[in-house]
């Protein structure tokens, strides 16, 4: 590439020395031709120039003469941009694309993602050049922001995201609570089945127990579970005055429709929901989710280094605000406290999902503690019913342990019932291997396991069980295997192979005393 002093030095040794274009081209290694165009530009405006007139354009034609050396890129053929990456990022394109045909608009790759994809792909490819190809194909807006000045432990920002995930099977919608310190950006968020009162405290609790500290200042936007009021001087709810009361923060609200005035929460939102799901959106549980979204913020977000902070990460930065924060007391309990009467199908009914609590309080009034994730029933000061707290509306939660007497009077109810539906899956498999059309006998063994039994030791009994016959399986020998291992917990399976020889002997001699005793009772060989 000719430099513009290259150029300079060719002009000046025509005009001023008067060389030839041969010898221009020798001395400066430029090409004979590429001297010549040179010239003849310089000659052409140089006339003109001095030619002068109305209709000369003089500033111009000086800034025509002095101007860089300029090349027609436009018909390069592209090097690094191979059909193979074009492919691939248009596979990118195709899946937001989908992601905002399902309402998971919030959730798609963006430029750097996808540049970042590829780097993981072992593609050579520059950022830059990813952009300028996805801006051919597709052109967003962007947002501009202010940049303001704070002090550590002063400011720090809060906001809601919406998040749609796939949990069991079954897509869901989350909110996310997300905290933003504005002097070192460092970034934590939860996941919480609904944008209410209790999630809300909850949220800032879990964060100052992850800082262990609080921020003077906490900035909202016009919330419903921060703001009572919008008319007039806006005023805080009853739950955010509790907050405050209880930890010693002020707080702070934006102006209506003024979302880059908590900046960094704005962009954070947008950041954690791409960076985090983007990438993953199905999990088993809630608790999973959540265990995901934090390790992402701890070890991915909030450890890259930040230029703006001469190449601190917003961890190092939350380490220095640490002193200035102020002290946080124990965790808030954020519940909500209901009454709630029991009905007919032994459920109370919370927020238009229903949570089974035993049977025998049909009727009754017990007392509902209603937490971010967990429901708690008690009744006269005893916990009586824990459940995860689910999301949408018209859900029901049921335990089956909490029915057993109505089943012991309606045993032909059993196979139906939502509750067995809902059991624990190896609960499922026990009915379905040994106790179809043996409903009362089943009954009776879910006594035991609720009173008395731990499934573990169940489920290693009936191992023990159906080793010598399936139709050993009953719930009075499951009882005495499980009593006969409480007598003797210190057992081990048995590892050499003169050991596995004696037990199966042993084995063969149970199975001798059942036959004449009815009972079988084999024991394990202790080594």
């Amino acid at each position: 590439m000719i430099t513009m002093n290259q150029k300079y030095q060719a002009l000046i040794l025509y005009a001023h020395e008067g060389r030839s274009m041969r010898q221009i081209a020798r001395d400066t290694g430029i090409h004979r031709e590429t001297v010549s165009k040179y010239v003849r530009e310089y000659e052409k405006k140089r006339s003109r120039l001095m030619e002068g007139g109305q209709h000369v354009h003089v500033e111009a034609l000086i800034e025509s003469l002095t101007e860089k050396p300029t090349y027609k890129t436009g018909n390069r053929a592209k090097r690094k941009l191979t059909p193979e990456i074009k492919q691939r990022v248009q596979e990118f394109l195709q899946e937001n694309r989908e992601k905002r045909h399902k309402g998971q608009a919030k959730q798609q790759k963006t430029i750097i993602d996808m540049y970042e994809a590829l780097e993981d792909e072992k593609m050579d490819i520059s950022y830059s050049s990813v952009r300028r190809f996805v801006r051919q194909l597709e052109r967003r807006p962007k947002e501009a922001f202010i940049k303001e000045t704070y002090l550590p432990g002063d400011v720090c920002e809060f906001d809601w995201g919406e998040v749609k995930l796939t949990i069991g099977r079954q897509m869901h919608t989350f909110q996310m609570a997300v905290f933003t310190p504005a002097y070192g950006n460092y970034r934590w968020a939860c996941l919480f089945p609904k944008q209410t009162t209790e999630c809300f405290q909850e949220a800032h609790a879990r964060f100052f127990d992850h800082i262990d500290g609080v921020y003077t200042t906490i900035t909202y936007d016009n919330m419903k579970v921060a703001v009572k009021r919008l008319a007039g001087d806006k005023e805080p709810t009853e739950g955010l005055m509790q907050l405050m009361l209880y930890y010693g923060f002020g707080y702070r609200f934006c102006n209506i429709r003024r979302g880059n005035e908590k900046g960094h929460v704005e962009r954070s939102v947008d950041v954690v929901r791409r960076k985090a799901f983007a990438f993953q959106d199905t999990f088993n549980s809630l608790e999973e989710a959540n265990q995901y979204l934090e390790d992402v913020c701890l070890n991915k977000l909030n450890e890259k280094p930040f230029s703006q902070y001469e190449g601190q990460t917003p961890r190092q930065r939350l380490d220095q605000e640490r002193e200035h924060l102020l002290p946080a007391p124990p965790k808030w309990d954020g519940a909500r406290v209901d009454y709630v009467r029991v009905d007919k199908y032994a459920t109370v009914i919370i927020d238009q999902n229903r949570y089974s609590v035993p049977d025998h309080l049909v009727g009754e009034m017990v007392m509902v503690k209603v937490y971010a994730e967990r429901i708690r029933c008690f009744y006269e000061e005893t916990c009586v019913a824990d459940h995860e707290r689910l999301s949408g509306h018209h859900r029901w939660n049921l335990e089956l342990s909490h029915i057993l007497e109505t089943l012991r009077k309606k045993p032909g109810a059993l196979a139906g019932s939502l509750a067995l539906h809902q059991a624990d899956q190896k609960i499922k498999e026990i009915y379905k291997s040994y106790y179809t059309g043996k409903e009362r006998d089943f009954i009776g063994l879910c006594h035991y396991l609720r009173d008395e039994g731990n499934l573990d030791d169940v489920l290693a009994s009936i191992d023990r069980l159906e080793a010598i016959h399936p139709q050993h399986v009953t719930t009075d020998k499951i009882k005495v295997m499980c009593d006969k291992h409480k007598e003797n917990p210190g057992h081990t399976k048995p590892s050499s192979q003169a050991t596995k020889t004696i037990n199966e002997q042993a084995r063969n001699h149970m199975k001798d005393y059942d036959q004449l005793f009815q009972i079988a009772q084999p024991t394990e060989v202790a080594h």
